[in-house]
């Protein structure tokens, strides 16, 4: 089966849907998922099909030329992804904890993610081995105080070496710069515990225990330069109570952290997000 996606997203108005369906179909494909969202509160509408397109008459740039007068007409931003054409170049960035990036190892060579992971980048030589095992080359990278501006440098020049278009923060334990957050707007994916503002810092989980939380959870959201307040993409949580230590506290959110992590990177991979000023629309 060859599988394109198309991605829309434009003023709201009617007749888009018959518009673009009507026009897939003269293509000869045929629309294998379907997803739409009219926000009624700022009159955007998003689009999202799967589109099987092994019966279409032309090829994707063929569709492209002429799908960009339905575009204009609707004044719709769009994409028409080929994932046979090109894959998704991942870089994932990693500091010592090493719960997410093995995880999202474990997804890739499992086949859940769909893309190729370009390397690894750290401000530590800790994960060197097990990265390596995997066949995916390492960047130590080290970030010193003083130097910072020189160290993201070298970090920008690496990803746009790698070909990377997706950049993924699997527990980066320094603030990405203004520079880089522009460049790669909509493409840098974040983890962190659900505790921000409330407990900052180092040892958050040792902070929730002793207020006595009765929650944690952790977000996952694209990066802006505003720290930890991009567009959120997914969230979870779990209960629990005054019976568990701190250690039962690291161990459930590490576990929670991973997990909301790796589905939000997926949606990514999928075109399954759509960035909505500060917010989000996720076809999951």
């Amino acid at each position: 089966m060859s599988l394109c996606r198309l991605v829309v997203t434009c003023p709201d108005r009617v007749g888009i849907v018959a518009r673009v369906s009507s026009f897939i179909a003269e293509q000869g494909g045929s629309i294998t998922e379907a997803n739409q969202h009219s926000d009624l509160e700022t009159g955007r509408f998003f689009m999202r099909y799967e589109v099987e397109t092994r019966n279409m008459s032309s090829g994707s740039d063929a569709f492209r030329l002429a799908f960009a007068d339905i575009a204009e007409e609707f004044d719709m931003q769009w994409q028409w992804r080929d994932s046979a054409q090109k894959r998704r170049r991942l870089m994932i960035m990693v500091s010592r904890e090493s719960h997410c990036l093995v995880d999202l190892l474990y997804r890739w060579t499992a086949g859940e993610l769909d893309c190729d992971i370009a390397g690894v980048i750290s401000n530590h030589d800790d994960m060197r081995s097990i990265v390596e095992w995997h066949g995916i080359e390492y960047h130590h990278v080290p970030v010193p105080a003083d130097d910072k501006t020189s160290a993201f440098s070298d970090i920008e020049r690496v990803i746009e070496d790698s070909q990377a278009d997706t950049i993924v923060l699997a527990r980066y334990m320094q603030i990405i710069p203004p520079s880089l957050c522009e460049r790669y707007c909509g493409q840098i994916i974040n983890i962190h515990h659900s505790f921000l503002p409330s407990f900052a810092g180092a040892r958050p989980y040792h902070q929730a225990h002793i207020r006595g939380v009765k929650l944690i959870g952790a977000t996952c959201h694209y990066v802006t330069q505003e720290l930890d307040a991009g567009p959120i993409i997914e969230q979870d949580i779990q209960r629990v109570t005054h019976c568990h230590t701190t250690g039962d506290l690291v161990r459930l959110g590490r576990d929670i952290e991973k997990s909301v992590l790796a589905r939000g990177v997926r949606w990514h991979l999928q075109d399954r997000v759509l960035i909505d000023g500060n917010k989000t629309v996720v076809f999951a």
